[in-house]
């Protein structure tokens, strides 16, 4: 072999620095979690405009509020398969362009049993995201960098949370709830394109640039689709666990989603417009929780802390923290202090969010991470499609007091603390 053959050679098996682009897919992940989460609030910032005109109690909102929920969570299963299986390409883009148009369609709706069932259609269209953006994120960056690159992800989700808020409000005061719902629908068809546009998977010698410190081997980052199952998944004790535990934090994450609004209103005594600003400051602590999450969890790898053990700390300190704040507000009548407590919970029951995720990309085989993602997020969604529905139940029992509300919804973070805690565990 020639010298000039040679160098050639060694320059063709040299690894290179991970391209910049990742960093570009994930910027433009969290701008469509952004619109995600726009599409998913529009009903929570209308609730009281829409149970007035269609003449709905707090039962029969509390069951429309939970319509996305039921189907978002079921419809991850098959999700994270699909996306296991086809790639997060065209899984993203053909679902971001679904659910903008259900979005869209919902502004037509005249009847309760339209918006259901609306509500149902946006909830199945919207599951593949996460496990898209999972997906995206066990192909670009290697295990001791996802956590980052997760949080700045789910970070999009509370940045849509603080905005939507005065946002949405703003937009249905100037052209009807059902403008805000064209409006905000449109949007994803944009994010559809540009995905298309812009994506691509890592090449060989990126990956192995990406995967150095794991000593992969090169090749595919997804090996043959028939290895693509479940059954190893569902016998493992992990899965359950994590199932069991984000069932505990997403439940309290989602009363806050569907209910602060009305709660501002009917029980602080703030106009529709006050509420619009006020319901921001939770959601906006929400944004630092999840970057501190992830922040924290890469720092404590950096120490030497061992992976699963760097990404349980946030999740169960997070809920823990999330739950000392939440149940003293059942209980506290001073309105500052209430909203003090509403937004330090909040902060700290993102702080696990991103982590969350990044624990399944560690825990799963690499060709089973959006599936294992998607089965832990089917249990936080059958948390969330839970927490309207009793929420609404208790304040019909009780007259419209929030404080059961509270009380359930910190006793389930500590829940699910308990299960990250004590019952997820390295087991490789």
């Amino acid at each position: 072999m020639t010298d000039t053959a040679s160098s050639a050679a060694a320059t063709s098996t040299t690894p290179q620095r991970p391209p910049r682009i990742r960093w570009v897919l994930v910027a433009f992940l969290l701008i469509g979690g952004i619109v995600n989460y726009l599409d998913r609030s529009t009903l929570s910032v209308a609730n009281t405009t829409i149970a007035e005109e269609f003449g709905l109690g707090p039962v029969e909102m509390g069951l429309l509020l939970s319509a996305f929920a039921w189907p978002y969570a079921i419809a991850n299963l098959p999700a994270g398969y699909l996306v296991d299986r086809f790639g997060p390409k065209w899984m993203f883009a053909a679902a971001s362009a679904a659910w903008s148009l259900v979005g869209m369609v919902t502004a037509a709706a005249q009847s309760f049993g339209a918006l259901y069932a609306l509500r149902v259609a946006l909830g199945v269209t919207e599951a593949p995201f996460f496990t898209a953006a999972l997906s995206v994120n066990q192909r670009w960056f290697g295990r001791s960098e996802r956590a980052l690159p997760v949080a700045l992800v789910n970070t999009g989700s509370q940045v849509a949370n603080a905005i939507a808020p005065p946002l949405l409000t703003f937009l249905m005061l100037t052209m009807s709830w059902r403008g805000m719902f064209l409006v905000v629908g449109a949007l994803g068809v944009v994010v559809a394109l540009v995905w298309l546009r812009i994506y691509r998977d890592p090449t060989l010698r990126e990956q192995a640039a990406i995967h150095a410190e794991e000593a992969l081997a090169a090749g595919p980052v997804v090996p043959d689709t028939a290895k693509v199952g479940w059954g190893t998944l569902l016998r493992r004790p992990n899965t359950w666990f994590m199932v069991l535990g984000a069932f505990g934090i997403f439940y309290t994450v989602w009363v806050y989603l569907t209910w602060l609004p009305s709660y501002l209103q009917t029980s602080l005594g703030f106009s529709l417009k006050e509420s619009g600003w006020l319901a921001a400051l939770p959601f906006l602590c929400g944004v630092v929780g999840v970057l501190f999450g992830g922040w924290l969890s890469g720092r404590l790898i950096g120490a030497g802390v061992s992976t699963v053990r760097a990404r349980k700390i946030p999740i169960v300190g997070g809920a823990v923290l999330a739950a000392a704040a939440v149940l003293p507000a059942a209980f506290v009548t001073h309105v500052p202090s209430v909203i003090a407590l509403l937004s330090l919970g909040y902060f700290a029951a993102q702080v696990p969010i991103g982590c969350l995720w990044t624990l399944a990309a560690d825990i799963a085989p690499a060709h089973q991470v959006a599936s294992l993602g998607a089965i832990q997020n089917f249990g936080g969604f059958v948390g969330a499609a839970v927490a309207p529905v009793v929420t609404g139940a208790i304040l019909a029992a009780t007259g419209g007091s929030y404080t059961w509300v509270f009380v359930v919804g910190g006793a389930l973070l500590l829940l699910g603390a308990l299960s990250y805690g004590a019952f997820v565990r390295d087991r490789s």
